[in-house]
């Protein structure tokens, strides 16, 4: 809604501004403020044909076209700057009410026709090699001859306004980072992510510095301000989010962060891991807008209204059975026949990531034992080989499991899940004091509700409640790589407004991501859905 009075607004004011205008270049004022009428005549001041303005119908496309428009329209008044450009496509009403109250402003006509005319003659003379001719062409037209600066600053400019806008609306690409999705999606694989596939999700954090997501470079900080900001607003979508897709999504616990050298920790794990302030000392807090939070990509296993739980490793949902992703992976213990010797060139062949490996250690810090992520091909070439290999147990980490409530779940553990029952929009259901942990950040972060629990009773936004429906759908997020992910089995749902994007191919991938291992040439351009 704010959005949509914003655009009310702009509108109101961009017509307002073009009033004057318009009576400079002997058109009636009042169809500056005419619905589709202000438009034509628009196009038809600068030089363009008056369907032209259909395309400011297009979405994402239209920004492209008003740039161009507002920036023409001051041109055609003889503001050739470049800084009247900028602040005509970052606000136009004030070039526009500027240009309207100075006496000395003249309309000088399509501005559009003129440079045409300009660039035909100079073809044309530059083809004869006329130097006179073109000498005076300059004299002629000096607003169309731009130094060499002015012509590098515009092309940087717009080819940073043109990435960045791409990467915000339309595609982003993405580096596999670690091996929650090893087997399907690996370290080192660079991915193009579709942002219109789920619906296009308007920016929410208005002044950031382009092509960065959230931090600078060399640790400097972060790379944009929370204020000014605008409400979460999404396109309308080319297809649902499906089960077994894997999805880019913003992390929903990422809001309160500390940043250790080697990743982010929310706050809920630096408080309940003691081990992590002993290993890094004090880490300043960072607290983050929804879209700036850390990106990450999981394979969509459980859609709204959903029951889902993990038996044996198995995934059910509402009871049944469902498939298992091809290259699903495990921690595996690899032993070799007695007296042979480990033969790591040839796990290397099977495509078994080396650096991706689990260790287990005493209270000394020693390794006890270490565990390597194999799916089920894997795992038989490798017992074909002679060697013993054996599943490794996973043992119940209270509170380590979400909803991190060590006498809700104390028996769980990511082989032994649930059951858990995923949110809907638009869905009621009771609440108590026995699952009120499943859905106190639901109700109370995720969509913007005061809760209080006290004296065993809950209280949302001031009235007691044993019922809450739900304002959005949600959806549970895993890896494939079911021992090595962190994700919602740790931190929950993810929330509909999280949602980022749709992976569509990988276009370079390096093995083990460090380029000196080589390039993993056969997975360049294949689809990011069907691995």
């Amino acid at each position: 809604m704010s959005i949509l009075i914003f655009l009310i607004v702009l509108y109101i004011l961009l017509g307002l501004s073009m009033m004057k205008l318009f009576e400079k270049a002997g058109i009636p004022g009042w169809k500056a403020l005419g619905p589709g009428v202000a438009a034509f005549e628009w196009a038809k001041m600068i030089g363009r044909k008056p369907q032209y303005a259909l395309w400011l119908l297009f979405p994402v496309v239209n920004f492209f076209i008003y740039a161009g428009m507002v920036i023409d329209m001051a041109r055609s008044f003889g503001r050739h700057g470049f800084w009247t450009s900028v602040l005509a496509v970052i606000f136009a009403p004030i070039p526009f009410f500027m240009i309207g109250r100075d006496e000395n402003a003249k309309y000088l006509g399509p501005v559009l026709e003129k440079e045409r005319e300009y660039f035909r003659l100079l073809h044309e003379m530059t083809e004869r090699k006329d130097v006179a001719g073109l000498k005076k062409l300059e004299q002629q037209y000096p607003e169309f001859k731009k130094g060499q600066a002015r012509e590098w600053t515009e092309a940087i400019v717009f080819a940073v306004f043109a990435a960045a806008f791409i990467r915000m609306f339309l595609i982003e690409a993405y580096v596999i980072p670690s091996s929650s999705m090893e087997g399907s999606l690996k370290v080192g694989d660079y991915l193009f992510v579709s942002k219109a596939h789920y619906g296009i999700r308007t920016p929410m954090t208005v002044f950031q510095i382009p092509l960065l997501h959230n931090r600078l470079p060399l640790n400097l900080g972060e790379s944009y301000t929370k204020n000014p900001s605008l409400p979460y607003y999404r396109l309308p979508k080319l297809t649902e989010v499906k089960r077994f897709d894997p999805v880019v999504f913003n992390w929903p616990v990422g809001d309160s962060v500390l940043l250790a050298p080697d990743r982010s920790y929310d706050i809920g794990q630096w408080n309940r891991i003691p081990q992590l302030k002993m290993a890094y000392g004090n880490l300043p807090l960072v607290t983050r807008p929804m879209d700036k939070k850390d990106h990450y990509v999981k394979r969509c296993v459980g859609l709204p209204g959903d029951s889902l739980q993990i038996k044996d490793r198995q995934l059910y949902i509402n009871g049944q059975v469902v498939a298992n992703p091809t290259h699903m992976q495990f921690g595996y213990s690899i032993t070799p026949p007695a007296g042979s010797s480990f033969n790591m060139k040839r796990l290397d062949e099977f495509g078994v990531n080396l650096t991706d490996v689990i260790q287990t250690r005493d209270r000394m810090g020693n390794v006890v034992e270490t565990y390597f992520n194999l799916d089920a091909a894997q795992v038989e070439k490798i017992r074909a080989l002679g060697m013993k290999v054996e599943p490794w147990v996973r043992e119940a980490d209270p509170g380590s499991l979400y909803p991190n409530d060590p006498n809700r779940n104390k028996d769980w553990t990511v082989d032994n899940f649930g059951p858990i029952w995923i949110p809907k929009a638009g869905a009621t259901t009771p609440l108590n004091m026995d699952n009120i942990c499943f859905y106190w950040r639901v109700i109370k972060v995720y969509e913007g509700n005061d809760l209080v629990v006290k004296d065993g009773k809950i209280f949302i936004n001031g009235a007691e409640a044993n019922s809450y429906t739900f304002k959005q759908d949600y959806y549970w997020m895993q890896g494939d790589n079911r021992h090595n992910s962190e994700d919602s089995r740790v931190w929950g749902y993810v929330p509909a407004d999280h949602i980022v994007g749709k992976p569509l191919f990988i276009w370079f991938s390096t093995k083990n991501g460090v380029m000196s291992n080589g390039i993993n040439w056969n997975r360049i351009f294949k689809s990011a859905s069907a691995m």
